[in-house]
């Protein structure tokens, strides 16, 4: 049967078009059959959206083989629309199509099954869930896909001689959910939040006894996230109420996106099927909650001998490629924010003596700086920090901004400014106040238009303009507390 399997893959649309290459095919047999054996019912096909959130179908086990053989279609209008989950892009009058989105008419794409990403779904034993690549119906791959995006980031990279290494940082909070806002008139796009009230009190950071009253929800967590490959290391008592972070193991750009995708999936479903609700926006409008924070931990290996580039020969040196780097993540700062803070209210976290980042600025591990360096001599883990990031950042699409801008500043010859001892200090160049300025910012890098394409540019840009705009046209609570009474 593997065979027959094997030889069936092989011969469909997937594997002619170059989607599934000779060992990727033998990868989705062996899935196939293993899926048989274990007796597992459903398949959850999964892709990265230009938000961060999964998307996808649940088939039947049965039916896998023929999603390895041609694909599953989907509308390709769920990579067109904003966080509202409404499509923003023209696609009834031909103005979606362009090379870089062929998506006039709301026409299919496929999900593309990777083989290699199968895993279990430990709260959901009868299931398991692969994560996907994103192509049109010709067979060639969307360039506007997150996944895709990261990869041609690792490719050129790759052709410098250098790999890259990411580490994980991702705060978020859990809350007791009150009401899950379900009436009908609260079923609008984006749906109303959900009421909630906090699992601990917070402000008592790192305290054991803090970790002894969420160490039942932190248990589970960690269970299903090892069950899951997802490599954790350190559970934590973060600062804010019912606020945490977990940390993981350093791996390759992709697959580390990939861990940071699941995990995300997993928290939130994990929780709402305990009556609890998972957050990680930046900075909830809740009293008293503290912003969450996403810290990219990133080095390169020489890709010939696997030695770490940054690890300096002395104290306080910066290496070649360790100086160009930073220069780059510096120089391009205001650009890639786009990409590593993706929301309205990802910018209301970028406040002074905060532990977060409002300056364009590096320091020897300093945790006010935007990039603090955590570099020592014979330290094979040697590497950089960018605080800036938040854990709503689609992490394909930050991981790539690390990479064009860290290697734009190799190729230059680029070395940072002196390091900080005063990361909020008025004086240095302010990263973007709000989301407009991160958009103008991107759209106007002739960087990231020659690395990711010009039609790439256009629809991120034209994707977080939408948001901007119904952000712009509704009556905030402070115009009503400002002018009501008063006019």
């Amino acid at each position: 049967m593997g065979t027959s399997i094997r030889d069936r893959i092989g011969a469909g649309p997937l594997a002619r078009a170059g989607l599934l290459g000779g060992t990727a095919v033998a990868r989705a047999a062996e899935v196939a059959a293993r899926i048989e054996a274990d007796g597992i019912e459903t398949v959850r096909l999964c892709f990265t959206d230009q938000h961060g959130i999964l998307r996808g179908k649940t088939i039947v086990a049965e039916a896998l083989v023929s999603a390895f053989v041609s694909g599953l279609g989907m509308p390709s209008t769920l990579l067109l629309k904003d966080t509202s989950h409404k499509t923003v892009f023209p696609v009834w009058n031909g103005a979606a199509a362009t090379d870089a989105l062929p998506f006039a008419g709301a026409s299919d794409v496929l999900m593309v099954p990777d083989p290699d990403t199968i895993v279990p779904v430990p709260w959901s034993p009868h299931s398991v869930m692969i994560l996907c690549d994103v192509a049109d119906r010709a067979g060639a791959p969307v360039p506007v896909s997150a996944r895709t995006i990261l990869r041609r980031a690792v490719d050129d990279l790759a052709s410098d001689g250098y790999a890259a290494m990411m580490g994980l940082e991702v705060e978020f909070q859990v809350f007791e959910r009150l009401d899950a806002a379900l009436d009908h008139g609260q079923a609008t796009m984006p749906p109303a939040p959900v009421a909630t009230r906090n699992l601990t009190q917070g402000w008592q950071y790192l305290t054991e006894t803090r970790y002894g009253e969420a160490e039942d929800l932190l248990d589970t967590i960690r269970r299903m996230a090892a069950a899951m490959g997802l490599a954790p290391r350190s559970m934590e008592i973060e600062m804010g109420p019912s606020q945490f972070e977990f940390t993981f193991a350093p791996s390759d750009p992709v697959g580390q996106a990939d861990r940071a995708v699941l995990f995300r999936t997993m928290v939130k479903e994990v929780c709402h099927a305990r009556g609890l609700h998972a957050s990680f926006m930046a900075k909830p409008r809740l009293p008293n909650a503290a912003a969450n924070g996403w810290h990219i931990h990133q080095s390169l290996l020489h890709r010939s001998s696997g030695e770490n580039a940054f690890t300096p020969a002395t104290p306080g040196e910066l290496t070649t490629e360790a100086a160009g780097w930073i220069a780059g993540l510096l120089d391009n700062a205001a650009a890639s924010c786009l990409l590593t803070s993706p929301t309205i209210n990802s910018y209301k976290r970028f406040a002074p003596f905060q532990l977060a980042p409002n300056r364009v600025q590096w320091g020897w591990d300093n945790r006010g700086a935007m990039i603090r360096a955590l570099l020592q001599p014979g330290d094979r883990a040697s590497r950089v920090e960018n605080r800036v990031a938040d854990p709503t950042a689609n992490p394909y699409l930050a991981f790539a901004a690390q990479i064009i801008a860290g290697r734009d500043g190799i190729a230059r010859g680029a070395t940072p400014p002196p390091a900080t001892e005063t990361p909020y200090d008025e004086t240095a160049v302010a990263l973007p106040a709000t989301m407009i300025e991160a958009i103008e910012a991107f759209e106007a890098s002739d960087l990231f238009a020659d690395r990711l394409g010009a039609d790439v540019v256009r629809y991120l840009a034209h994707i977080k303009r939408a948001e901007w705009g119904r952000y712009l046209s509704t009556i905030s609570e402070w115009e009503q507390a400002e002018y009501f009474n008063l006019f």
